[in-house]
């Protein structure tokens, strides 16, 4: 294609250059031969007057005068000697036609560089390779930590580093597993009890009631200040509609994270939202909400690459989660392969929690996920789609194919 290319352009060039160059072109006669004659004749004349007005001796008149004679003979000469010049240009042709372009594809070859469009899909195709290759490599990376620990089962650290990879990779159940295990080794510590609870949670669909919430209280209580544990606890007390203890517990996180930044924000809305709650009075973030009407229409759909790896009766969870915050679903819809392609609505009256509504947040990540075991869970073989929105005002519509093996 590009060598193609710069055949076309070389073409239009030498149609555009040649033509005029093959044609002989007289040179045009701008006829000063006769204006020559004139001026001689001019200056002629002015030395006859100078000689009868004595201003000129007859020797000075003769030798002034043969001086114009010479100069007009030598001027005439020089004029009949070009009437029949011509300008022949065709000897430019083959320098244009075979010298320019070949100099020009050696100089291009030399300094330039002809393979860099295949050298670029190459390098992309490779990026993405690599891309790929990272994320088996992972995997393969914690199974083989896996396996070591059932070796040494006795390594806390190996059990604290696995826990949070399998959080990483979504394998939050997995987590939980590995995240106990370090809890029995490691004891009370703040931060090991916390992650615990947290990859609980996540196992549990977000729900922060049971254990996790034991957990997260005890690690309160030896780390009165810890960002984590406030914001944990303060959920907790909101699932469990104790909305007084929640508030105490956001009110004070409120005065230890930065100002102006996302989590400041979002703590911000749900001390509202829970002070609104406590008092029975419409604070001014919860007006605003009831005002926008947030709700995302989405558009579900399946690739069709693996429509024949997934049955009627698999489940389909379509849910929307903060983008940072909480992990649990703001709103969810649950659904069956066999219903798809479909379109739901998700707004505020399905939140999960009367605090954690869409309306609540204005960067949310919408979902689309397909399990074959029909746990709420993400895990190994489900598919799934995503879509982010990074400012969710009044009402949104998203299109999601679901086109991804986990």
């Amino acid at each position: 294609m590009y060598w193609l290319l710069v055949t076309v352009l070389l073409a239009i060039a030498f149609f555009v250059i040649i033509p005029p160059l093959w044609k002989n072109k007289e040179i045009e006669q701008a006829d000063s031969d006769q204006r020559n004659i004139k001026i001689a004749r001019e200056r002629a004349k002015e030395l006859k007057q100078q000689l009868e007005s004595d201003v000129l001796t007859q020797i000075q008149f003769d030798e002034q005068y043969s001086e114009l004679e010479l100069t007009l003979g030598d001027d005439l000469d020089i004029e009949k000697s070009g009437q029949d010049t011509t300008i022949q240009g065709r000897w430019v042709i083959p320098v244009i036609v075979i010298f320019l372009p070949l100099f020009s594809v050696l100089t291009y070859l030399v300094l330039g560089e002809p393979n860099a469009l295949a050298k670029a899909q190459i390098q992309q195709t490779q990026i993405t390779q690599q891309a790929k290759n990272s994320q088996v490599d992972v995997g393969a990376m914690v199974a083989g930590l896996a396996e070591r620990l059932k070796q040494d089962p006795g390594n806390a650290q190996g059990w604290l580093m696995l826990g949070r990879s399998y959080k990483h990779l979504k394998q939050y159940q997995n987590a939980a597993n590995a995240l106990e295990k370090a809890y029995a080794l490691l004891g009370d510590q703040p931060e090991v009890m916390l992650q615990y609870a947290d990859a609980l949670a996540m196992a549990n669909d977000g729900r922060l009631s049971g254990k996790a919430a034991d957990l997260i209280f005890k690690a309160l209580e030896k780390s009165p200040n810890d960002v984590t544990g406030l914001w944990l606890a303060g959920m907790a007390k909101a699932e469990m509609s104790e909305f007084d203890q929640a508030l105490q517990y956001w009110t004070k996180l409120e005065k230890l994270l930065p100002p102006e930044s996302d989590s400041y924000r979002e703590i911000q809305g749900l001390i509202a939202l829970v002070q609104a709650k406590v008092t029975g009075t419409e604070s001014p973030v919860v007006e605003k909400a009831a005002v926008s009407k947030v709700n995302i229409d989405v558009q579900v759909s399946v690739a069709e690459a693996i429509k024949s790896k997934l049955a009627a009766q698999d489940t389909v969870f379509i849910y929307a989660k903060a983008l940072t915050g909480p992990p649990m679903p703001l709103a969810i819809v649950r659904k069956q392969v066999s219903d798809l392609p479909l379109s739901v609505t998700l707004d505020d009256a399905m939140a999960m929690m009367p605090t954690m509504k869409l309306s609540s947040f204005q960067q949310v990540k919408v979902v689309a996920r397909i399990s074959k075991s029909g746990s709420a869970m993400q895990q190994k073989g489900d598919f799934i789609g995503s879509v982010e929105i990074k400012e969710l005002a009044g009402k949104v519509s998203v299109v999601i194919v679901i086109n991804e093996e986990v």
